[in-house]
């Protein structure tokens, strides 16, 4: 060690697998016994960089971050963010950042990654020009791609194919231009990207393979105008990407005198120690391993960090290699490839099954003792945890059995349980099937999350999370461990298929329900607080299908309605309720504002703009509810269901009818789906939004559905969530007409609802069905199922049977008996309900008075009014 003081370790660069090392060395309790120095060039902490086309998508860079603040504070790690290492002295064992921050080390590592490779083509460097690595290079690409309205990638790889993406959403006309005779050439065969290829050019995109960049055409003001091809053709463009592949970024330690390979790359040993300085280590994309290579996927990354932090702890690691194997989704194609995918090892046969029509491309290597060597996987990846898991073995089963699709003569599927101990479900972590396993058994693991947490096992790039649902559910049940996937003590069946049986048995009422399909021990109850509430929402989600009454306060249905949908109103703390009339796509004339004033001044309502466009009035007694409705219903308005688990609002900007930036008539837009949906019962309820270009005021992406104006049409993004755990919505289709976006989103609300669980917002819903947003695409987009048309016919059945609550209550005196403040007292009102002026209104006068409510949720979820 250089000095008696405490050892230092300093970390040069902090990427993923920068962050990854900082987590290994705070496993072996290294940072209790170290310093810790990072020096950071970008002026961010560590993002996941494989997640980086999803700022595009909505996410934004804190979405991306791979770094707990908490964490760094806890164990006493100092990072400094955009003050890169600018020389190394090795022989005084010091490094010197941009800032002049001078720090002596006793280990270094060097994380420093890779460049973007620009090939040495003439005017590269003009205006327009950009790589793709960096969240700064995506707001370049951004603010540029806003007066452009062409772009080319230079590029048919990983990123290439991601920035081809990411340019067609910012609304461009894209092209891609590679090199290789065919897309993604390091990854796939012939046959995969012949595959990926017609989907690509089905979405629109224009590919050229087998054809070089020789020129970046510029106009007079040296801006791009266009590319010179290697064939003599041109491409007009006014945005050009390179994403040409990338180089190891090697500088520092070259200057510093450390060995490099020909073609870069700092040399390193099994432990990934530099063969010239022992006190100095590499990992990641800047490190030539032990066995030649420079791996530019992340996991060799995470086991060379890990193979550093257990050499400094003097524990026995060794770094020999990695698996290579990749799981994508590229433009919304799934690609994928494991092992030996392009049958280098020679003497194998190829078991393969494509379907051009359907976009579908599966080769495995098989050896001729029946081994599985590799294989490539386009546009259906759903095996490829097992196969990869299986690689280098002999299945089981057949190797068709692998790769034909479900009814296509296959035999048994393979599922996860006949995998090997020693098989690796979590290829980021490197965790086997085995620890996943002994994390229930010896850890008292149950539930994925507390799998995740005891191994890591899912949290790298998520492509094993469903296998190792299955492993979980499995183990437990080997165990002796019932799984009940039943809804409550008085159902065994799921939210779900209790939803298949009252559709497929017409079952109206509760109580049919109870004593035909509820458990035994439930039969002849009176139920409970957990599935009534659920029993009613199927109910009245089914009701013009199963002929049920379509009113929720309807015979049986009033009784089982949570506290908000038993008075079609919210209660309040101080036992009043709030009214909130339905003002589609927030646009009002000014003689119904006019009678919302007349209205909250009469009755000395509490008004407030709700945040999804709205005006809610706040103090209604119980009594007084019928009168507000009254006069509501007589100025056109009706019920804006914000009592309910339905859709709330359809929130919107002023689009191209006022924005000089929209392209889109999102207000129109906005009304259409609202009255379309209004009064929709669902498992949560719905907020939705329409924005008329990218600039997105509407805030679309953190809704259940949203919806962004395109110069094509309009892109459906579904299971936002803007509550206590917001999550951006995901992309679901693009450039959609209006019809094929109302048929979209029909599909979505109706699948949602049947197959969601109780109170299950649409974000978590699409975080837990197996297969994620993939599948529901699958179902809703493209049909797997073939349900579509039943989903259809449901919500066209829900359409033609809306009646407004408020109207037919008001209309109906023995629905109007309810709403008294005591049975025997009719004309009494409440004395609890009282108020006291603030701000020129009323507040209720009890502020610590809580009411008891039916459920529990409503307490939570009840009082949400927007």
């Amino acid at each position: 060690m250089m000095s008696t003081d405490t050892p230092t370790i300093v970390l040069v660069g902090h990427g993923m697998v920068g962050q990854r090392f900082l987590e290994a060395l705070a496993e072996r309790g290294l940072t209790a016994t170290h310093r810790v120095v990072v020096l950071c060039e970008e002026p961010r902490p560590a993002y996941d960089r494989v997640q980086l086309t999803s700022y595009f998508s909505g996410k934004t860079p804190e979405d991306l971050s791979l770094t707990d603040p908490a964490f760094l504070t806890a164990h006493g790690i100092e990072l400094h963010v955009g003050d890169p290492a600018e020389t190394v002295d090795r022989a005084a064992r010091t490094v010197t950042a941009r800032s002049g921050l001078v720090v002596g080390y006793d280990v270094l590592v060097l994380a420093t990654g890779s460049y973007p490779f620009v090939p040495p083509v003439p005017n590269r460097d003009a205006e327009g020009c950009f790589v793709y690595r960096t969240v700064e290079d995506l707001f370049a690409i951004e603010e540029y791609a806003r007066r452009s309205t062409t772009g080319a990638v230079v590029g048919g790889g990983l990123l290439g194919l991601e920035a081809a993406g990411a340019l067609k959403g910012l609304g461009l006309n894209t092209h891609i231009v590679e090199f290789a005779p065919r897309l993604m050439p390091v990854q796939v065969d012939e046959g995969g990207g012949a595959a990926l290829l017609r989907t690509v050019e089905g979405m629109g995109l224009s590919v050229h393979t087998g054809v070089g960049t020789q020129e970046i055409v510029t106009g007079d003001a040296g801006a791009v105008t266009g590319m010179r091809l290697s064939d003599g053709s041109e491409l007009a463009t006014d945005l050009v990407v390179f994403s040409a592949g990338v180089r190891p970024r090697d500088q520092l330690a070259r200057a510093c005198g450390l060995a490099v390979g020909e073609r870069g790359g700092i040399t390193v040993d099994e432990q990934c120690r530099t063969v010239t300085d022992p006190h100095v280590f590499a990992i990641g994309e800047c490190a030539l391993a032990a066995d030649g290579r420079v791996y530019g996927l992340v996991a060799p990354g995470y086991e060379q960090a890990a193979t550093v932090a257990a050499t400094i702890a003097e524990e026995e690691s060794a770094f020999t290699g990695a698996d290579l194997s990749t799981k994508l989704k590229l433009l919304g194609v799934d690609v994928a490839s494991f092992g030996d995918a392009h049958g280098t090892a020679g003497d194998c046969l190829d078991v393969v099954y494509s379907d051009s029509r359907a976009g579908l491309y599966k080769k495995l290597v098989i050896g001729r003792d029946g081994t599985l060597l590799g294989g490539v996987l386009v546009g259906d990846a759903e095996a490829y945890g097992t196969l990869r898991a299986f690689t280098g073995s002999v299945p089981p089963v057949a190797p068709e059995a692998l790769v034909l699709p479900a009814g296509a003569g296959a035999p048994a599927r393979l599922g996860p349980s006949a995998l090997p101990d020693e098989a690796v479900i979590c290829s980021c972590h490197n965790v086997t099937k085995g620890a996943i396993r002994g994390a229930v058994t010896e850890h008292r693991c149950t539930t994925v999350p507390e799998v995740k947490k005891c191994t890591k096992a899912g949290t790298g790039c998520g492509s094993c999370v469903k296998v190792l649902g299955q492993l979980v559910d499995a183990e437990l049940e080997a165990s002796g461990v019932e799984v009940d996937k039943g809804l409550c003590a008085c159902f065994a069946q799921t939210r779900e298929e209790l939803y298949e049986i009252v559709l497929a048995l017409r079952v109206t009422s509760y109580r049919e329900l109870l004593d035909r399909h509820g458990r035994e021990t439930a039969r002849g109850g009176d139920g409970c607080e957990v599935c009534k509430p659920a029993v009613g929402s199927i109910i009245a989600s089914l009701a013009p299908a199963i002929g049920a009454g379509t009113h929720v306060l309807d015979g049986e249905q009033a009784a089982l309605q949570d506290t908000n949908d038993h008075f079609l109103a919210n209660l309040q703390k101080n036992g009043s309720y709030s009214v909130v009339p339905r003002i589609p796509g927030g646009e009002i004339a000014p003689e119904k504002l006019i009678v919302i004033g007349e209205i909250a001044r009469d009755f000395g309502l509490y008004t407030k703009i709700t945040g999804g466009q709205r005006i809610d009035m706040f103090g209604a007694r119980v009594e007084q509810l019928p009168l507000i409705w009254a006069r509501l219903v007589d100025a056109g308005f009706e019920s804006g269901h914000a009592y309910g688990k339905s859709l709330r609002t359809v929130k919107s900007c002023v689009g191209r009818t006022w924005c000089r930036y929209g392209v889109q008539d999102s207000v129109r837009m906005a009304i259409d789906l609202e009255l379309r949906y209004r009064g929709l019962r669902s498992p949560h309820k719905l907020k939705s939004a329409v924005s008329g270009c990218q600039r997105e005021c509407a805030e679309a992406q953190s809704k259940d559905f949203g919806v962004i104006a395109t110069a094509g049409g309009w892109n459906l993004y579904v299971g936002g969530n803007g509550g206590a755990t917001p999550r951006h919505a995901d992309l679901l289709a693009q450039d959609l007409s209006d019809a094929e976006l109302v048929r979209l989103v029909d599909r979505f609300l109706m699948f949602y609802i049947r197959t969601a669980d109780r109170l299950e917002r649409t974000s978590v819903w699409l975080d837990r069905i197996p297969g994620g947003l993939d599948h529901v695409r699958d179902v809703v987009v493209h049909d797997s199922l073939g349900i579509c048309d039943e989903l259809e016919a449901l919500m066209a059945a829900h359409v033609s049977h809306y009646r407004d609550e408020w109207a037919e209550t008001i209309n109906d005196p023995e629905k109007l008996a309810r709403f008294v403040s005591f049975v025997n007292a009719p004309d009494t009102p409440d004395p609890v309900v009282a108020f006291v002026p603030e701000r020129d209104q009323i507040k209720p006068d009890l502020p610590l008075l809580t009411v008891g409510l039916r459920p529990a949720d409503d307490i939570l979820e009840g009082t949400a009014t927007r």
